[in-house]
């Protein structure tokens, strides 16, 4: 368990330094990770039945019309959260099926996961609206500083794991996953009156305020061992988020002068590449997670206004770059092209994943990563051949003109060596050999034999916002969000709409 709770803070290191997009941030990116044709010709596998039908279904809605196998994806990758999930309180596994805390951050994607399979027919609203208030009823009582809490926590207990941080990222991910639930869960039901007043507990009882040690930024993390972080949420990065609610919070909010200090970074990270002009950040992830929540098509703050852009354009263009970048294939790694590409923060390779020393590639023995924010950046690129099919298709909504494909095609080339019960596995490498085995040229080299949540979790909602917009479409209702998104000084598109 400690070995597993290490890999954990691991990671959650690499996406901290990654995800701090600071004038350094390329190199510090750099030393982060050093410590779909739009038809199925062919059978899926094991594709159920209702995936289909579900796909029929959305057609006849006036949906947007979706391929069978993104269908049986969507609902595979729901299964990851509805059946690892502990059932007791709701946490959900930082990862699966290596035995594994819970991350908060996954939580939040699961309570984002089951009003979607509601609408899907995965499961029923009574038993979706059951595992909500279970999870709800956890978080009021969990352990949590000015109520915020700690990233990883005990699947069973919930008890802090290990030195785990209070994270401010990962509970505005979390509270991003109950606000959703908040704005789904409108009936009269009594359950459901009880959902949104917990909700509205959980987010009220947030101290917004206590998270700035230098105001007007807010920090990274705390520990009862060493305090605040030294580092703050500055620059385009997927702190985005704790800014929103942040700004949004109707009781310890933080001044709107925050949002001028977080931007005041992005002149920095203001880039071409690829033929694409954008605010970058390496990762996808980093253009995806708040985007899951948050419909920023058509809306724009003070600098998005000076660009003459939006964030959700911005997001496009930073998935065709890493398209290109695939294309292009400066290190020549294996299988990438025009439909296999993606980059992002996943598990890697490297001995942490526990393989030998001696691969090589192409007659040297190349810097195989374990888990690390891999991408593009305006301070140098990140990659060592692993492709993470979560970074492709959480860009369904951006670019489904090229994301479709990749999705078909690292299902078609590589099926069930990457594909399973789950959905698409974490990451693959089709460059890496061990050092002891024979090449078997049309397979990847190596697979990541698990799933991680915060990376199923995009996969699930932005496949059905590219379907129905249902999670921007209920979260655009939200009092909240509206309210933080306004004070961060967006304007236009559906905001000018509300009354």
């Amino acid at each position: 368990m400690r070995q597993e709770w290490l890999s954990a803070v691991r990671r959650k290191l690499v996406r901290l330094i990654g995800g701090c997009a600071t004038p350094g941030h390329g190199l510090l990116g750099l030393l982060a990770a050093g410590c779909a044709s739009l038809c199925v010709s062919g059978p899926v596998l094991g594709a159920p039945e209702q995936a289909h039908g579900a796909a029929v279904a959305g057609a006849e809605l006036g949906e947007r019309p979706l391929d069978p196998f993104l269908a049986e994806l969507e609902e595979r990758t729901f299964r990851f959260f509805w059946d690892t999930a502990n059932p007791a309180n709701g946490l959900v596994p930082d990862r699966y099926p290596t035995p594994s805390v819970s991350s908060i951050a996954a939580v939040g994607f699961g309570l984002t996961a089951y009003p979607i399979g509601v609408e899907r027919g995965y499961v029923s609203r009574a038993a979706a609206r059951k595992r909500v208030l279970t999870t709800l009823r956890f978080f009021a009582r969990a352990q949590n500083q000015h109520g915020f809490y700690y990233h990883f926590v005990d699947m069973h207990t919930g008890a802090r794991a290990g030195n785990s941080e209070i994270s401010t990222v990962d509970t505005s991910l979390l509270l991003a996953g109950m606000l959703f639930c908040q704005s789904y869960f409108s009936g009269t039901d009594p359950g459901e009156a009880q959902i949104r007043k917990l909700v509205e507990r959980l987010y009220r009882r947030v101290d917004w305020t206590w998270a700035q040690p230098r105001a007007p930024a807010v920090t990274l993390a705390w520990t009862p061992e060493a305090g605040f972080s030294e580092s703050d949420w500055r620059g385009y990065n997927e702190g985005m988020l704790v800014y929103l609610l942040a700004l949004g919070s109707p009781s310890h909010p933080i001044g709107e002068q925050a949002w001028a200090a977080w931007t005041a970074g992005y002149d920095k990270q203001w880039t071409s590449v690829y033929d694409q002009t954008y605010l970058g950040f390496a990762p996808l992830f980093g253009h995806q997670y708040t985007h899951v929540w948050v419909d920023f098509r058509g809306i724009q703050d003070a600098y998005m206004r000076g660009r003459d852009l939006d964030y959700f354009e911005n997001s496009r263009r930073a998935t065709y770059a890493q398209r290109r970048y695939a294309i292009a294939n400066p290190k020549h790694w294996q299988a990438y092209g025009k439909n296999v590409w993606g980059m992002s923060a996943s598990d890697g390779p490297g001995p942490g994943a526990g393989v030998g020393a001696g691969a090589e590639y192409q007659g040297a023995r190349p810097a195989f990563l374990e888990y690390a924010a891999r991408g593009l950046a305006p301070g140098g690129v990140v990659d060592d051949g692993t492709i993470a099919p979560t970074a492709a298709i959480s860009s369904l909504p951006f670019a489904p003109e090229i994301v479709l494909p990749a999705t078909l095609e690292m299902y078609h080339r590589f099926g069930a060596d990457i594909y399973s019960d789950y959905g698409f596995r974490d990451a693959f490498n089709a460059s890496f050999r061990f050092a002891d085995r024979p090449a078997e040229p049309k397979r990847p080299g190596w697979v990541d034999q698990d799933y991680l949540g915060i990376d199923q979790g995009p996969i699930l909602a932005m496949i059905e916002n590219f379907r129905s917009d249902l999670v921007w479409r209920v979260m655009r209702t939200n009092s909240h969000l509206q309210c933080g998104l306004q004070r961060a000084g967006f304007a236009g598109g559906w905001l000018a709409q509300l009354k």
